[in-house]
């Protein structure tokens, strides 16, 4: 897949949550990067899908001000646990979801119970 259908497929996964939701996404930009970079602390061989970076929305103190928050969408994890594009979409979206979920406060136990780990 060319790095413009990848954007695209996260753009759609996007487009594709409730709009109900979708108003509530203000102030978090979303991002493609090539690779996880894992912090020193981290395990080097980590490999992540995705990253939410911010502050959920239940941990929010109302701020007058505050920095974006962030998801990052990591392209070469997923095209190598991918065997097609109909699979890729589908990580993509799962993927985008799931770092979704982390900005309104649902943690990674949740998210598995659910289906969406």
């Amino acid at each position: 897949m060319s790095e413009e259908d990848f954007d695209q497929a996260v753009s759609d996964a996007l487009d594709a949550i409730p709009p109900a939701l979708a108003q509530r996404l203000s102030n978090v930009a979303v991002f493609v990067e090539e690779e996880y970079e894992p912090e020193p602390w981290e395990d080097p061989e980590m490999e992540l899908l995705g990253l939410y970076d911010g502050i959920p929305l239940t941990e929010r103190a109302e701020m007058p001000f505050q920095l974006p928050d962030r998801i990052v969408v990591f392209r070469g994890p997923l095209l190598r646990m991918c065997s097609d594009r109909g699979e890729l979409v589908e990580e993509i979206t799962v993927t985008v979801v799931h770092e979704v979920a982390h900005f309104f406060g649902i943690d990674d136990d949740t998210l598995r119970a659910l289906g969406w780990g």
